[in-house]
């Protein structure tokens, strides 16, 4: 099989691509990247690496280009898309890629609007978890209202709708918050109130029949100034296992998703669901449950079995590392687009 992933940043704010190629090393593996800038295109797990149109310019661009990479490589068997600004295009388009013989394994339009933020009050309540208070705004005025009328109070989020979220405790920094998530991805803008508790997140995979075939849970020990984790430890919350079944039950979801929640003694908040793999999936394939390889299985119509066993107690660790190549590489990839 040339299985392609996306997403392979691998800086301070690193994107799932490279996690889901090392948990698939007996693949052929296409990348597919964005900016010939992001680290792992000069890696070895992925045999060729193509530049791609950016999803804004839509689905005409996407099609030529994969039926072009599908021309050089002589198939694409499947697609794994990690990165959040992509997959409504292919979500929207899976059939029509599948006529181009190209599989994916991705919920449906309606599902994946489920666990949008501004919608996941509804679905947190149907979930049986507390959701903190949430508003929607288009303009400062609407901030400033909130503010000033205390329905909302220092520090709180500024979120974007699909992607970014950052924490304001003054209200030049809201301000200065909210027009960077909406220049970059539009309205609404959604502030929200800080929950204080553990970071505790689940990494699993559905089947789009209301099953959960994978899941590992892990509490953040410590993050990066952008909230990314970098160490964390597996741990036992059934709670989290049951949410996430009730989840894929309620939602049919088809693929990878992560909760991320906020634990506070009893109480569980949600945070976000995400529609793809994280960046520490990998820490699940290493203690035992390869999601990506059940992704790759269940794509092909394999028969995957449940796993929701793994260790408590594993640390999970991430560091910095440097790869030195040579600048005729960079230039190529950059003039050519494919490397």
């Amino acid at each position: 099989m040339k299985i392609a992933i996306s997403g392979l940043n691998a800086t301070d704010n690193p994107a799932p691509g490279l996690p889901v190629a090392k948990s698939l090393q007996t693949y052929e593996l296409i990348g597919f990247s964005y900016d010939p800038n992001e680290p792992a295109n000069y890696l070895d797990n992925f045999k060729t690496k193509y530049l791609m149109p950016y999803p804004a310019l839509g689905f005409e661009e996407l099609k030529n280009r994969l039926e072009y990479i599908t021309q050089k490589e002589g198939q694409i068997d499947l697609i794994i898309p990690c990165l959040d600004a992509e997959l409504p295009l292919y979500i929207k388009y899976q059939n029509e890629l599948e006529k181009i013989g190209i599989k994916t394994f991705l919920p449906n339009l309606e599902s994946f609007e489920l666990r949008n933020k501004n919608k996941l009050a509804k679905l947190s309540k149907e979930l049986n978890l507390k959701y903190p208070d949430t508003f929607e705004i288009s303009s400062i005025k609407e901030m400033t209202d909130l503010i000033r009328e205390k329905e909302i109070e220092f520090p709180f989020m500024v979120k974007g709708n699909y992607y970014k979220a950052y924490k304001a405790h003054t209200i030049e920094e809201a301000i200065e918050h909210f027009y960077t998530i909406s220049n970059e991805w539009g309205f609404p803008v959604l502030l929200q109130e800080t929950v204080t508790g553990e970071e505790i997140n689940l990494v699993g995979v559905a089947d789009g029949e209301g099953n959960l075939k994978g899941a590992v849970s892990m509490k953040k020990l410590t993050t990066t100034t952008l909230g990314k984790i970098w160490s964390g430890i597996t741990i036992d919350n059934q709670k989290l296992i049951e949410t996430a079944k009730k989840f894929v039950k309620a939602t049919k979801w088809r693929g990878p998703f992560e909760l991320e929640c906020m634990a506070n003694g009893d109480e569980v908040y949600m945070i976000e669901i995400n529609p793809r793999f994280p960046a520490w999936v990998y820490f699940a394939t290493s203690v035992g449950i390869n999601l990506p390889q059940m992704v790759v299985k269940l794509a092909n119509g394999e028969k995957v079995e449940e796993n929701l066993e793994f260790p408590v107690g594993k640390m999970y660790m991430r560091f910095t590392d440097e790869v030195v190549v040579d600048y005729t590489q960079f230039m190529k990839l950059l003039s050519t687009k494919e490397l």
